[in-house]
């Protein structure tokens, strides 16, 4: 295979007709890797980490007054469809009622979102190794450290998020005042918010891209076109999905009192369908950058970090098993 580093070069070296060709792969593979199947694994394990991780946000939330849950839910309100915006009011009422306890809220719900998240970030690279059909080769040692990293890493970067999200109006008022800026910045601010959350954003799953598979790249890409594929996606596809729950769904009627609980898991199965699409289109794009160079397509076409300790018998060659010792005595037997 070529070097990793040439697989990494300029997107310029793609013709038209290459592009066309990592669409249409992309498009396939999507559905030979079962990526429908994997995000809906990846929501189960969502499912266990977001639960608990609402708790330390709210519970964070609850220690800094109404002053931020009130941007925060204003927020939410414009991103999410509105059975999961009734979700989070409720959770952040109900932490609010005991912010004396909120503390050990806070503790409890971070060591538990840790725990599950580490889980989702198993099925995600899981997932991805599916996506560039690559096998996990490395070691437990490895792996372990990389998800309880990841994890950590991401609960950072979302905690930085969050706080760039709740950073506005009366709050961002005091800090500005605090820090010797005028009433102009926070104006500036509440409007460049936006690009620097899509940006941090994309930055978190390119992260993810390039860390999860088992897959040797030369460093670590800022952005991926895969990446902010998914960002613009994902915004496309929450409106979407809010507008249409608004306006034609009928889950109140069909589910009752669970129709929040339905509309919830199907945004977070789409959410994560659309994070795995844009996995699919960034490997679809190292296998393009291989056949614009002269190479197969063949799979696979990318470097294992570590390769797997039994690789796969050749296409058309069966595994023999070797015969038992009784088999071979008695066949060795005048």
């Amino acid at each position: 295979m070529t070097d990793p580093e040439d697989e990494q070069g300029p997107l310029e070296r793609l013709s038209r007709r290459d592009w066309i060709g990592v669409v249409k792969r992309t498009a396939k593979e999507f559905k030979e890797d079962n990526v429908p199947d994997w995000a809906a694994s990846l929501t189960y394990y969502a499912v266990l980490s977001i639960f608990p991780g609402l708790i330390v946000l709210v519970s964070i939330l609850g220690l800094l007054g109404q002053s931020a849950t009130d941007p925060l839910l204003g927020n939410i309100k414009s991103l999410t469809p509105g059975p999961v915006q009734q979700m989070l009011q409720t959770g952040l009422a109900n932490v609010q009622e005991h912010q004396g306890t909120a503390g050990v809220f806070a503790v409890t719900g971070l060591l538990l979102a840790l725990w599950a998240a580490s889980g989702y970030m198993g099925a995600f690279i899981r997932a991805t190794n599916a996506i560039f059909d690559i096998r996990e080769g490395r070691p437990f040692w490895k792996v372990t450290p990389l998800r309880v990293g990841l994890t950590l890493l991401l609960v950072i970067l979302m905690a930085a998020s969050v706080l760039a999200v709740t950073f506005t109006g009366r709050l961002a008022e005091i800090a500005g005042n605090l820090l010797g800026l005028g009433p102009a910045a926070v104006t500036v601010w509440g409007i460049v918010k936006w690009p620097v959350l899509v940006l941090l954003a994309a930055g978190m799953i390119t992260l993810l891209y390039y860390a999860a598979p088992n897959v040797r790249q030369p460093g670590v890409r800022w952005l991926s076109p895969g990446s902010l594929f998914a960002v613009v996606a994902w915004v496309v596809v929450s409106a979407g999905f809010g507008l249409y729950v608004a306006r034609f769904g009928s889950y109140n009627k069909t589910y009752g009192t669970l129709a929040a609980v339905v509309v919830f898991l199907i945004w977070l199965w789409l959410s994560n369908l659309v994070i795995l699409s844009g996995a699919e289109l960034d490997a679809e794009l190292q296998r393009g950058r291989r056949i614009a160079e002269g190479e197969s397509p063949a799979e696979p076409y990318v470097d294992p970090r570590d390769p797997p300790k039994n690789p796969e018998p050749e296409e058309g060659l069966s595994e023999v098993p070797e015969p038992r010792r009784e088999e071979r005595q008695e066949a060795d037997a005048p």
